[in-house]
């Protein structure tokens, strides 16, 4: 038996927009329904919004996601959880840092690290902190 996590962003009206963007940075399959295609629109407001979203690479990129609804408390946070991107070499994790670093905020710069060849960390333009890091050389 296994167990997969998968994780699960909250936003307030951007889920579509951030799962876009997502797409565009790891490839793969973009699925997204609306609360009217749910037949849940709770107001013509946020009829459009996202009731559950997801993408999911064939490189093993799993991301869902949508859209609170204004009758729920939402507080996009700080720090509340980072993506983890953990990927084989230095190039592959500076090719996906190279299309989330637009719009964002470097928090640690890509770069060598104690741990792995490359390792850097950013708040995307969604607010979504993301840490990247390439799998270390084995030793010896």
């Amino acid at each position: 038996m296994s167990v997969t996590t998968t994780t699960h962003l909250n936003f307030r009206g951007d889920a579509r927009a951030a799962l876009e963007f997502y797409q565009r940075v790891f490839g793969g399959d973009l699925t997204v329904l609306s609360y009217s295609d749910a037949g849940a629109a709770p107001d013509e407001a946020t009829a459009d919004q996202v009731m559950w979203g997801q993408v999911r690479a064939t490189a093993g990129f799993h991301v869902m996601a949508y859209d609170v609804p204004a009758n729920l408390p939402y507080d996009r946070g700080e720090n509340a959880f980072f993506v983890s991107v953990r990927g084989e070499t230095a190039e592959e994790i500076t090719g996906y840092w190279d299309k989330l670093a637009d719009g964002a905020t470097v928090v640690v710069p890509l770069g060598p690290a104690a741990w792995a060849p490359r390792y850097g960390m950013l708040r995307d333009r969604f607010g979504v902190v993301w840490v990247l890091d390439a799998a270390a050389e084995p030793q010896g």
